[in-house]
């Protein structure tokens, strides 16, 4: 647990030091404050632990640049959120427990928090100061495919606006691809070759989805830290409405098997399923099932 902890407190503290470059007594002090209350407090920083924990099982042999992998990660997950929330979307008030950065400080303001994110995020893989400087590049490439089109997150949210779209397309976009993107970089930034990893973050990113779909649907909004009932409402296509919610949760616990069984055999590959079977059951707890 302590070893978790602290690398729970490595992340927080290189988050801050990110969100900082964006805090200059110089700039707008509303766009600032609304980066720092996008990214803090955080959720589970699931995909930066991946990220991170990956690297370790693939030997962590530049850490500096990990790390820079998985604050990236996060940073583009949260303006994901950002942007995700704003009242051409989801329109909602809650993300995380607390007031969602449009409803703090006024629309314009969140739109430019999300941008500013995204480039935030680019900021930090560029000015890492890694061991292995050629790897740079790579991992930047790698994030990039997972944050535009025509199969990253933004493209993912873009499934939203069309009349008809595919739902494994639409949620490997906009929830897999990050994922991918965490055990891919995860391993090319410890100097293995990040396609043998990357359907670990495929499948898990696509239980996640599929968990989000479940827990939208009998989830408990104060214990989620957002609205419940967001994919009716917005005639969004979810798992849970495609295959029931039976189905979906089916669904959910096959591709949870199919992720532990994409790890790699290596020394760190049980603490890797440990980490996998510990995240299913946070997503889809056994009371949240014993409803349905």
């Amino acid at each position: 647990m302590a070893s978790a902890q602290s690398a729970q407190q490595a992340l927080e503290d290189a988050l801050g030091s990110a969100v900082a470059l964006s805090e200059s007594p110089h700039g707008p002090m509303l766009l600032a404050q609304a980066t720092h209350h996008a990214v803090f407090p955080g959720g589970a920083r699931i995909r930066p632990h991946l990220a991170l924990a990956v690297a370790g099982a693939c030997g962590h042999d530049d850490p500096e640049l990990s790390m820079a992998a998985a604050v990236a990660l996060e940073l583009l997950h949260c303006a994901s959120l950002v942007h995700d929330d704003l009242p051409c979307f989801d329109d909602a008030d809650i993300r995380r427990g607390q007031p969602s950065v449009h409803k703090k400080f006024g629309e314009r303001i969140a739109v430019l928090t999300g941008d500013g994110l995204i480039v935030l995020a680019f900021q930090v893989l560029a000015t890492v100061k890694a061991r292995h400087p050629g790897r740079i590049t790579q991992a930047i490439s790698v994030i990039a495919q997972a944050t535009g089109a025509p199969e990253g997150i933004v493209a993912g949210q873009a499934w939203e606006c069309e009349s008809k779209a595919n739902l494994r397309d639409y949620q490997r976009a906009k929830t897999g691809a990050l994922f991918a993107a965490a055990t891919a970089c995860g391993a090319l930034t410890s100097g293995a070759h990040p396609e043998s990893w990357r359907p670990l973050g495929e499948w898990l990113g696509e239980a996640y989805q599929v968990a989000d779909d479940i827990r939208d649907v009998i989830g408990d909004p104060d214990a989620l830290g957002k609205p419940t009932g967001q994919d009716v409402a917005h005639d969004r296509q979810s798992s849970a409405r495609e295959l029931g919610l039976l189905g979906a949760i089916q669904n959910f616990e096959l591709l949870v098997g199919k992720a532990i069984r994409a790890i790699p055999s290596c020394p760190g590959a049980p603490d890797l399923r440990a980490l996998v079977l510990a995240e299913s059951a946070r997503l889809v707890p056994k009371e949240i099932l014993e409803r349905v």
